[in-house]
């Protein structure tokens, strides 16, 4: 058995995600312990040290992985540098749902490679209404706002709504508001940590975006009286919140957000970035109750974890508000993402990998149930967007079932500290998901030592 204990023992609150919390010398003495531990005990291989150093030396400690250093993908598997093989169980949050380096999507992607890889929008391209067309059709919308990542494209739709609340509904100049749920993620950015409850978001980057206000999540009452206020432009929300530890809403939630918006005229920001495309068993986490978001936001398996790709979708009434120069980016919109999103979306399609992503999803619910751990509070999902609450006296039981895990050939990570997602690619099947529950069992003892 490898030293991964050494990782459970000094976790992230010492390591590099939170040294701004410790004295420098503290976290450079903590920090060389550390290498010295893993050193001696082979907690990691030589060249596995080496690219850890490599960036603890020469990035920023923004990150706090799992000690592992990733070099090949293959479809629901990915390989380190010693060669040792993995289930992936986290999907690049899920930016992988079609599997890695699918070969249609790279395929795509190294033919429109050779031909033209930017313009910038200064200019038309041959490939961007082409891919304007196929997604519009695609998901029921007049127009879309191609950006690259998902945050980018939470900006955007705010943006938006911003704009139609003082076009349309009349709201006076500089005072719309936007609503979110508590415990929301959609980034890093300044706005995002602004919409943010979570301190480790927020805390130390003020002053905030105004104009943002919070309600409970899955609480109609609460968003209708945040409603009272006409200067509401828009109510964000994720279908699931993924970030926060898989949290699913009651049913009948998001229909009646839905109703609410109409009834107030307010915008539904839908955010499935992470919910949609296939992840919980249908295109979009919406139709699971037949809800028509007012702006859709995509992103992460909108290449399929090739390159990064979000969507803005929306009708004429909204989007047309915003004029030429008032909004956009440079790689929005170029040539090699509009015909990679192409392919991801074609294969999402082609594969059925709803289909499967919703019969995959119960079996591993089930299988997980079927476990009966003490260490397993609850089990909790829809499709293949799923989590397991850890239940242990140690605050940090989570992170040392992942560790276990990895060392057991399946990579997970925990959330919010007792969660762990179990989000596999789409293309998973019957007997890897059988595969992966026995690790999972079998790792648990770590839980009892």
């Amino acid at each position: 058995m490898t030293a991964t204990w050494i990782f459970w023992i000094i976790p992230d609150r010492v390591t590099a995600r939170s040294n701004r919390y410790l004295p420098r010398s503290v976290f450079i003495f903590l920090t060389f312990i550390l290498k010295i531990i893993m050193q001696t005990t082979g907690a990691v291989s030589a060249a596995a040290q080496y690219f850890i150093e490599l960036e603890h030396e020469h990035g920023a400690h923004n990150y706090h992985p799992l000690p592992v250093v990733l070099s090949k993908g293959q479809g629901v598997f990915l390989w380190d540098v010693d060669g040792k093989r993995y289930y992936d169980f986290l999907s690049g949050y899920s930016a992988v749902n079609q599997g890695h380096c699918h070969p249609r999507i790279l395929a795509a992607l190294l033919e429109q490679a050779q031909q033209l890889t930017l313009t910038s929008r200064a200019f038309h391209n041959n490939v961007l209404g082409e891919y304007e067309k196929y997604i519009t059709e695609y998901f029921g919308y007049d127009k879309v706002l191609p950006m690259n990542t998902g945050v980018e494209g939470g900006e955007t739709a705010i943006k938006l709504a911003r704009r139609w609340g003082y076009r349309k509904k009349g709201v006076p100049e500089n005072q719309a508001k936007i609503i979110f749920a508590e415990h929301n993620f959609w980034g890093r950015t300044l706005a995002a940590i602004s919409a943010s409850s979570d301190p480790s978001s927020y805390l130390g980057f003020g002053p905030y975006m105004p104009g943002f206000e919070q309600v409970p999540y899955n609480n109609l009452a609460a968003l209708e009286k945040a409603f009272q206020d006409r200067h509401v432009t828009a109510f964000m929300v994720e279908p699931i919140q993924g970030e926060a530890g898989v949290v699913i809403p009651d049913k009948g939630y998001l229909a009646g957000v839905r109703e609410l918006c109409t009834e107030y005229n307010v915008l539904l920001i839908a955010d499935e970035i992470q919910t949609g495309l296939s992840r919980t068993g249908k295109l979009l986490a919406c139709d699971h109750e037949q809800v028509r978001p007012d702006i859709l936001i995509l992103g992460k398996a909108l290449s399929g974890g090739v390159l990064p790709v979000s969507a803005v979708l929306c009708d004429d009434e909204i989007m047309l508000n915003i004029r030429p120069g008032e909004h956009g980016s440079t790689y929005g919109g170029n040539p090699l993402a509009c015909r990679v999103a192409i392919a991801a979306l074609e294969v999402l399609k082609d594969e059925r990998l709803a289909e499967n992503a919703e019969a995959m999803g119960l079996l591993l619910r089930e299988e997980l149930q079927g476990i009966h751990s003490p260490h397993i509070k609850h089990v909790r999902g829809k499709g293949l967007l799923n989590a397991i609450v850890v239940q242990h006296k140690h605050t940090d039981a989570a992170w040392k079932l992942c560790l276990r895990l990895m060392e057991n050939g399946v990579l997970a990570k925990p959330t919010h500290g007792d969660k762990i997602r179990l989000s596999p690619p789409l293309v998973i099947r019957e007997e890897q998901v059988r595969e992966v529950v026995s690790i999972i069992k079998k790792s648990l003892a770590v839980l009892d030592e």
